[in-house]
């Protein structure tokens, strides 16, 4: 029995060892199949999206790429994951969602560099080391390349062009080393980039108002210009290049010539004979670009759907702007059938494009208000806000020319709610909104007061309300960042007393002034803005002169009491007899010191103590307790390597007074740190403000403030800290100091020359720093009388005296030295945010 059962065992195991042998391999043809059904599964998910996306479906392709990429993570196909990740970074970039999609394609890459967020001008060193090593592991297939163009473009989107140009200029050069590959689609995209650096040139100048950099901005204007109409017409001319990327150089080149006509033309109106010339050499070529266009109007079929659909829409703007009857009947034609095809994919944010670019192309006022409310119903059904408020804007002006007030009041009201939300979600990812913010932001919100303000009772409370928005919309454009933490001084809880506001807003044609009571009434004057402006420009032309502490007081009076008569005067019953006054100002007068204001008698500041608000919002205002007068104290007394920097402004010198600077506030301070001249480092202050955790920063060095961000600096010793910079410094800081900084410092600093705007600048710096409060001077002044000013305002801080009347004080103090009377000594000294 024994015996016989082994044998069955035995037998058994035979069995089934030959049945696992025979299945084995149908088990294998199973996966096999399988493997093959997910890659074709994948494959028509894949060229699904492409189908979708060519519809304008983007939200649709996106979906169909993500489900592509799931079944080729589970194939293990890395060059499948890779196109399919680089898919779904267009289809993205259709839906505006710019910042995801950069993740998604540096992601897609394998690349171990952060590129996707906000960057300066230029990048660091260190950051471009970084992206050429990344693209030098990619091996050089087509794939690879389409992620690097992509790369390139997105980060165009996102506004850091000389990360995008660095990125396809390598491209440019890896695909010309590959046989028989066509590189014009990565041509198209680096001219792109180097048209959107023009623009980012074209957009500082209009508003920027420094002379020198002016004239370097119009050197760089002029040959970046030329440059690129020569670098689309070789893409143009390049017998090979694809009718699609042709069609699309021709229609960059066509824009870039009416931008550069339209600027030629303003800067001839002024005189410029030279560039007279070049604007008549670049008319020429204008109608003979459109009629080229006009010539292959059959290369707009050869494009996908949503690309066909916008360039079209493109195509009729650039014809608008052409004074031809003809042309704009074409404009219109093209615009239709644009619309046409776009309600053929039934794809809201085509369709409310095109209805939107009808109603600004349509001339029968009934027809264009058709046109422009379903392009904004569209725009809102799909919460498309960042094309919302375009069609509110437009809706606005055509209600308000037709008299109809309410309603232009209500498309303004939520045109100004839709660009805040934009500002809001997107600004960090919309480089158009950054570079246009003049053009197509800020009209928005003065538009909307100057229509509040028509009303015989208008409501100012709204009015500083959207002035507030646009204040702040200004900082966070010129800081390229999102939302800031302050709030409303009407939700500061636990002032002792709410203190008098005073706004001065610049409407173009009216400068208005508001006063917000304590007891929360509002009063309201209007002056002609021709009378305040001639008396602000003859005062900053004398207080940002280089001779303004040799220049008599009598000639600084006379502009001072103009605008002290002009603006206070209708206001002064509304004021209280002392006290501290807060003042909300309008770009236009931000780099003027208030205080310097003249009543014919006396100065403003013999009567109040005055902070300014970035409208009027603040982080919330406290007192300075005695015991936690902690400081940060650095300096510059001698010259140092960072002077020689290539955006340092000329002429810096020794600050021989620093050492003594330095050691009056050290006496004043509970504890101190000190780093001065060669230990104070950009990686010292680092170092210093990541681990310790101090109540005052006090900055004693050359600092120069711009409404330029790359402008806007202090000096190291080893190198000039812009704005932008110091955000990441301070972000450390606020890791260990949880209160953050109460009291800022910027001592020796100044506003860049010729420019109204300079202010701008310092609110910045305050920002970025999140301090409550900032003290800064308006130009460098004197080092002896600064280190007197300082040592009094810190000993007024030491016995409980509130920072704005600490300033005050110690400015008049300085006043009544006969050595230093002069407004030169004292006037340039300034408190932003709490005053207390």
């Amino acid at each position: 029995m024994i015996s016989f059962w082994r044998l069955f065992k035995y037998l058994l195991l035979c069995i089934l060892g030959l049945s696992i042998a025979i299945g084995q391999p149908s088990l294998i043809l199973a996966q096999e199949v399988s493997k093959q059904t997910q890659q074709h599964q994948a494959e028509v998910l894949n060229q699904r999206g492409q189908r979708q996306l060519d519809l304008g479906q983007a939200r649709e392709a996106l979906e169909s790429w993500q489900q592509a990429t799931k079944l080729f993570e589970h194939l293990k196909d890395r060059e499948g994951i890779t196109g399919t990740l680089i898919n779904q970074n267009v289809a993205l970039q259709s839906l505006g969602l710019h910042l995801r999609a950069c993740k998604i394609v540096v992601t897609a890459l394998k690349f171990d560099v952060e590129i996707c967020t906000n960057s300066s001008d230029q990048p660091t060193d260190s950051t471009k080391r970084l992206l050429d090593a990344e693209i030098d592991k990619l091996n050089p297939i087509p794939v690879h390349l389409l992620g690097l163009q992509n790369l390139g473009n997105v980060l165009r989107k996102l506004g850091n062009l000389s990360e995008s140009e660095l990125v396809l200029r390598k491209t440019l050069l890896i695909a010309q080393q590959l046989a028989n590959f066509d590189n014009s689609a990565i041509l198209l995209s680096l001219n792109n980039t180097e048209k959107s650096i023009y623009q980012q040139a074209r957009d500082k100048y209009s508003w920027i108002e420094e002379p020198a950099f002016q004239k370097e901005t119009v050197n760089f204007i002029q040959k970046q210009a030329l440059k690129l109409l020569n670098n689309y017409q070789l893409l143009i001319d390049i017998p090979t290049a694809p009718i699609p990327i042709k069609l699309q150089a021709q229609l960059q080149r066509l824009s870039l010539l009416l931008d550069f006509e339209k600027w030629l033309t303003a800067k001839s109106n002024l005189g410029n004979t030279h560039l007279a010339a070049i604007q008549t050499q670049i008319n020429q070529q204008i109608k003979p670009s459109v009629e080229l266009i006009l010539k292959n109007a059959s290369a707009f079929s050869k494009l996908p759907t949503s690309q066909s659909i916008y360039t079209k829409l493109n195509f009729a703007n650039s014809l608008n702007q052409i004074p031809d009857e003809r042309l704009h009947s074409v404009a219109v034609q093209y615009a239709k059938s644009a619309l046409q095809t776009a309600k053929s994919t039934n794809e809201q944010r085509l369709m409310s494009n095109a209805f939107g670019t009808l109603g600004k192309l349509e001339k029968e006022k009934e027809r264009s208000l058709h046109y422009l409310e379903q392009a904004m119903a569209l725009a809102q059904s799909i919460q498309a806000w960042d094309i919302a408020y375009e069609w509110q804007h437009e809706l606005g002006l055509e209600y308000y020319k037709q008299g109809k007030y309410h309603k232009a009041l209500e498309a303004y009201s939520a045109a100004t709610d839709n660009v805040t939300k934009v500002h809001d979600d997107l600004l960090p990812s919309n480089a158009d909104l950054q570079f246009s913010f003049q053009e197509k932001v800020e009209p928005v919100y003065r538009e909307f007061m100057r229509l509040l303000l028509t009303s015989p009772n208008p409501n100012l409370k709204r009015v500083i309300q959207i002035n507030e928005r646009l204040q702040i919309a200004q900082l966070e454009n010129f800081l390229q960042c999102g939302k800031l933490d302050i709030i409303p001084l009407n939700e500061v809880k636990n002032l002792p007393s709410p203190p008098t506001v005073v706004h001065i807003i610049d409407l173009e044609n009216s400068v208005e002034v508001i006063v917000q009571s304590p007891d929360g009434s509002f009063h309201h004057h209007s002056v002609d803005s021709k009378l305040v402006k001639a008396s602000v420009d003859n005062l900053l032309e004398i207080l940002q002169s280089s001779r303004l502490a040799s220049i008599n007081k009598n000639l600084i009076i006379s502009p001072s009491q103009s605008f002290y008569d002009l603006i206070i005067v209708p206001i002064k019953a509304y004021l209280p007899p002392s006290g501290t006054l807060v003042f909300t100002l309008d770009t236009s007068f931000q780099s003027l010191p208030i205080g310097l204001l003249h009543d014919g008698k006396d100065y403003l500041l013999k009567r109040y103590s005055i902070a300014q608000t970035l409208g009027s919002r603040i982080r919330p205002p406290k007192f300075l307790p005695k015991k936690q007068l902690t400081a940060l104290i650095a300096g510059l007394s001698k010259i140092s390597p960072s002077f020689k920097a290539l955006n340092a402004p000329e002429g810096l010198k020794a600050l021989l007074r620093v050492k003594q600077e330095v050691e009056d506030v050290k006496k004043q301070t509970t504890s101190s740190t000190i780093l001065l001249n060669e230990k104070f480092t950009s990686q010292a202050l680092e170092q210093q403000l990541s681990t310790n955790d101090f109540s005052i920063l006090h900055l004693t060095t050359h600092a120069q403030f711009s409404s330029d961000a790359q402008r806007t600096m202090f000096f190291t010793w080893n190198k000039p800290i812009t704005v932008l910079e110091f955000d990441n410094l301070l972000k450390l800081n606020a890791q260990t100091n949880e209160n953050g900084i109460e009291l800022l410092v910027l001592s020796a600093c100044q506003t860049a020359k010729g420019n109204k705007r300079s202010a701008l600048g310092i609110a910045g710096v305050a920002a970025q720093a999140g301090a409550r409060s900032t003290v800064a001077t308006l130009w460098k002044v004197d080092a002896d009388s600064t280190a007197l000013l300082m040592e009094e305002f810190y000993r007024n801080l030491k016995s409980g005296t509130p920072k704005a009347d600490a300033l005050r004080q110690a400015q008049l103090n300085l006043m009544s030295n006969s050595k230093y009377s002069h407004p030169y000594f004292w006037a340039s000294f300034l408190l932003i945010g709490g005053w207390l």
